[in-house]
């Protein structure tokens, strides 16, 4: 692949990243008001019906029934599966613990690529994931971490999350290779509703819903249309245009950009382990996409 054809989905991956990066700030305050299943049930209509309308004004894309079940399962497993256990770890863990078990997507995915897309581990790749993945830990800080046996469900729960999004974002590109990445995506989202349905109509019954302020609404707006519609069509799209093994790496945007928006916003310091952190980052990308 030559460097105009791995930009733009390095640039998507990066984007998505950077959107779910920056979007925990704004999930913290919906979710005071809205439970965790209910706010995804919401986020996933309104992701399909915001990529439906993309598709509405586009030529019709040609997709037959059996591509179209192989996409909506990818999607159950992404969404119906994967952000179901991270929801679950996220309750019974720490923030911090989440932060650095997730780090651990990139690596799950280099192990599932050479069998379910023949891809090759080359050791380019390996070194690449090796040094992103020491600026990752870098800027979480793992000594922010707890290894308590309380926690152990917890962080079960979200190292299954990191497993089951590595298995989903693999086969996100197995199935986006003979079908249009906007139409998938938008099937994908639907693949989360019968769980995250059934689970809100619980949350909802034993919970009970807070008040829909202006700023609410626009929060579940924002990580409907923003977070869900355009981040998730940007992660498929870099996985249906790069190797897996690349494509993965630009997750590791997500932690940086929220450090980042924690110092503009929250005040939170930037510590020199951070920059290291970032330069190794980008040095992991460098090194993965011109091999």
């Amino acid at each position: 692949m030559t460097h105009k054809q791995i930009l733009p989905g390095l640039l998507s991956g990066l984007a998505a990243a950077s959107i779910w990066g920056g979007m925990y700030v704004v999930s913290k305050i919906v979710l005071d008001v809205i439970p965790p299943f209910t706010l995804l049930a919401m986020r996933l209509i309104l992701g399909i019906l915001s990529l439906g309308i993309v598709i509405a004004l586009r030529p019709k894309a040609n997709i037959t029934s059996l591509q179209a079940w192989q996409i909506f399962l990818v999607g159950f497993v992404g969404y119906g599966v994967s952000l179901g256990f991270q929801f679950v770890g996220t309750k019974l863990s720490t923030a911090s613990n989440g932060a650095l078990v997730t780090s651990a997507t990139p690596a799950f995915i280099l192990i599932f690529a050479p069998f379910l897309l023949s891809e090759k581990t080359t050791t380019r790749r390996i070194i690449a994931l090796i040094i992103s993945t020491l600026g990752v830990v870098a800027v979480i800080d793992p000594r922010n971490a707890e290894l308590s046996p309380a926690l152990f469900w917890g962080n079960m729960s979200l190292l299954a999350a990191a497993l089951t999004w590595a298995l989903y974002s693999v086969l996100v590109r197995k199935v986006t290779q003979t079908a249009d990445v906007v139409t998938s995506t938008a099937i994908m989202l639907a693949g989360g509703l019968p769980t995250s349905l059934l689970l809100s109509a619980w949350e909802i019954k034993t919970q009970g819903v807070g008040t829909i302020t202006w700023g609410i609404l626009g929060g579940i707006l924002f990580l409907g249309i923003i977070s869900t519609a355009i981040a998730m069509f940007l992660w498929n799209y870099a996985f249906a245009e790069l190797p897996a093994a690349v494509a993965s790496l630009t997750f590791f945007a997500q932690p940086v950009v929220g450090s980042l928006l924690g110092w503009i916003f929250l005040k939170e310091t930037i510590t020199p382990l951070f920059l290291i952190g970032g330069v190794l980052i980008a040095i992991g990308l460098v090194i993965s996409s011109t091999g």
